[in-house]
């Protein structure tokens, strides 16, 4: 299929230069490059998205714990490595 496509002249001049230094065959191959890397973004953002709604899901039927409950509980856990480091340097 052939499609006509009117960039703006940085974006004519990027193409031109991709194509003249060797790193793609012609402007068509520049331009699916380019394509490809937008499919693959959009693809990414629609698996996170997809992954988002699966979170916000199951914290909604699980739950889930607040900043502070999290940050409490790893200080709990810091709190009890030094106790057992000190014991540990005392035996």
């Amino acid at each position: 299929m052939i499609m006509e496509v009117e960039l703006p002249p940085a974006l004519e001049t990027f193409v031109r230069d991709c194509v003249a230094d060797g790193r793609y065959r012609d402007r068509a191959e520049v331009l699916s490059s380019g394509l490809r890397l937008l499919q693959d973004q959009e693809a990414r953002k629609e698996a996170f998205m997809a992954m988002l709604k699966e979170a916000e899901a199951e914290a909604e039927r699980d739950g889930c714990f607040t900043v502070d409950e999290v940050t409490a509980e790893i200080d709990e856990m810091l709190d009890a490595m030094e106790a057992e480091k000190a014991k540990a340097s005392v035996e």
